[in-house]
């Protein structure tokens, strides 16, 4: 089946008691303003900082660390793309799935939420 999909997020994992001062360090160095999406107030968007793409904090309760996501409008699709590559899906949170990528980083697959013009101007159809 065919779907799309991009590379949409880099996220700066910092455990939950540094997430403000991440946030704070972060924003002032790349001169960039923040905000939390509703609801998910362990995201702190760094906005404009990186052209086609999201960057954000991320709260976490592990350890500092990098990670990307995917997006797609097929996110089974997508994640059997990203395990034949020879991803592993380690976990699953909403309808996200997280993959350990070889090399041993962590990417998750998620439902599109860019916009159309976006989304249509950046991914990729895989058959």
């Amino acid at each position: 089946m065919t779907h799309r999909s991009r590379l949409s997020t880099i996220l700066i994992d910092v455990p939950s008691s540094e997430a403000s001062a991440a946030t704070a360090f972060w924003a002032q160095a790349l001169g960039v303003r923040t905000s939390s999406p509703p609801g998910e107030p362990q995201f702190t968007s760094l906005h404009d900082a990186l052209p086609g793409l999201t960057l954000a904090v991320q709260a976490v309760d592990d350890t500092a660390r990098y990670h990307v996501d995917f997006e797609t409008d097929d996110v089974e699709a997508e994640t059997a793309r990203l395990v034949g590559l020879g991803a592993t899906q380690v976990d699953q949170w909403l309808e996200c799935r997280i993959l350990r990528i070889p090399g041993g980083q962590l990417a998750c697959v998620i439902p599109r939420h860019s916009d159309d013009e976006t989304f249509d101007r950046l991914a990729t159809t895989w058959d």
